[in-house]
């Protein structure tokens, strides 16, 4: 006979009625002082549940004192005894602490897949509400809802767009650079001439009108302004309802989007229009060529073309994945959209049908067309350079690298200077045609968050993210 616990032969031998085992007297004992239960099954057990069991017993030597070696080895018995019930405790602990973190293990498995199900479930529906809630629109005019037709454009629309592409491809590869345009050699030279004082913290936005006179500058308080570039001043401030994320001139009008999802159009300083036919934030606004259709992208996933002429949304198309950046074609046929999955989405701005798919690295943050028609410049989020897609063979075919992060480009009237800017400075990239080479004219560190050409390439415009425009031309 063993002891359960010490794994020796008892000296006093006891059996427990609950799991039938044996165990030394005073070990079982102590150990139902403590827990009050079975050392082998756990079950509850008193003194009064062990029976003795008669056996030979061996007489033990009268206790020896500690002076003496059967004293010592008496002391040592004792200790083991306590080790060994230690030990057993120790791993009836382990044995339980081990089922615990399994059935915990199972429990947060089951948790993780619940969550991934119902996030996806979430994603669907919000997917599904977007495009519900993107069929119904509302004009500034009589701010009436109204539902918007994705299939095609408004007959009008469409000669207007066809009208203003066939006039403008005409000459646009034959023509001649305008006389005063900035060189190269006048470019390289170019430093900061002039910096405004802080205007709307948290700008992300700039856009300058067709005479290089005026800018529109963007805040994070919904507040833009109106900066004239001669003046130094702003000359005129906007409202809108959240912070700006996209701005641009049409005309003599400024078209506002925000992170609220509205589009708002002002004229002379007083809104005309106000859309809202995003179900979420609007990451940019653009131009048609006929200066009086504009399209804006959201996180919506669609894009929405208005009709400034009549203030009115004439189709809302969507895509696969929300959209950061667009684009007008130069002549007005195509309207391209960087989106958060990577990919550039070229659209027929008369059908909404997707004549191009091109692939980057990574959310595409910013994309311009040149003004030949030919090329298109595209920076993906976080990255230092920019890819040059040919529209004629749908091809990657040249990578600018400008060993800074880019948040935003922008190419000259003549396509032959594009202009990147980013949080390390900004550099201006040149295109030769007659060698069909690169090369790099200026690099300056000015930051910024947006940037545009002023008139005739003879300055560049930057703005941080402060909302301070730096102006940089030859002193």
């Amino acid at each position: 006979m063993l002891c359960a616990i010490s794994g020796e032969a008892p000296q006093v031998p006891v059996v427990s009625r609950k799991s039938g085992s044996i165990f030394e007297k005073r070990l079982v004992e102590a150990y139902i002082s403590e827990h009050g239960k079975d050392p082998v099954n756990g079950e509850d057990l008193t003194t009064d549940d062990l029976i003795d069991i008669n056996s030979q017993r061996v007489v033990r030597p009268r206790p020896p004192t500690l002076t003496s070696i059967p004293s010592i080895l008496s002391i040592f018995q004792e200790e083991w005894d306590a080790l060994a019930l230690e030990s057993y405790t120790l791993q009836q602990n382990l044995a339980q602490t081990r089922r615990e973190l399994s059935a915990a293990l199972y429990q947060h498995d089951a948790a993780v897949r619940v969550i991934a199900r119902l996030t996806q479930e979430r994603d669907e529906a919000r997917d599904a509400l977007s495009k519900f809630s993107g069929g119904a629109a509302r004009s500034g005019a009589g701010d009436e809802a109204m539902q918007v037709d994705s299939t095609g454009l408004p007959q009008a629309v469409v000669e207007r767009i066809e009208n203003t592409q066939a006039t403008l491809s005409k000459g646009r590869r034959k023509r001649a650079i305008p006389n005063g345009w900035a060189t190269s050699d006048a470019i390289s030279a170019y430093k900061t001439t002039d910096t405004s004082d802080s205007l709307y913290p948290g700008s992300r936005a700039l856009s300058v009108n067709s005479t290089g006179e005026l800018a529109l500058i963007g805040g994070a308080d919904g507040v833009v302004g109106v900066y004239s570039l001669t003046e130094k001043s702003v000359v005129q401030t906007l409202k809108t309802d959240g912070p700006v994320t996209g701005v641009t001139w049409a005309g003599d009008k400024a078209v506002v989007g925000s992170s609220t999802g509205s589009v708002k159009v002002f004229d002379n300083g007083n809104e005309v229009a106000s859309f809202a036919a995003h179900a979420g934030e609007v990451t940019a606004v653009t131009v048609h060529p006929t200066g009086d259709i504009i399209a804006s992208v959201g996180v919506d996933k669609s894009y929405v073309l208005y009709d400034l002429s009549t203030n009115s949304v004439v189709a809302q198309i969507f895509a696969d994945a929300a959209l950061l950046s667009a684009h007008f074609h130069p002549d007005g046929h195509l309207l391209a959209a960087g989106a958060a999955d990577g990919h550039i989405k070229i659209f027929d701005s008369k059908t909404g049908a997707v004549a191009a798919d091109y692939n980057m690295s990574g959310p595409v943050k910013c994309l311009f067309f040149s003004e030949n028609g030919t090329f298109l410049a595209a920076s993906a989020a976080g990255s230092t350079t920019v890819s040059i897609w040919d529209l004629r063979s749908s091809k990657e075919t040249k990578v600018l690298d400008t060993g800074s992060q880019i948040n935003t480009i922008f190419w000259d009237y003549t396509g032959q200077f594009l202009l990147t800017g980013g949080t390390g400075g900004l550099t201006v990239q040149q295109f030769i045609k007659s060698s069909k080479t690169w090369s790099e004219p200026l690099r300056s560190a000015v930051p910024a968050v947006a940037v545009a050409w002023g008139s005739a390439a003879q300055s560049i415009l930057a703005l941080n993210e402060g909302g301070a425009i730096a102006v940089l031309a030859q002193s």
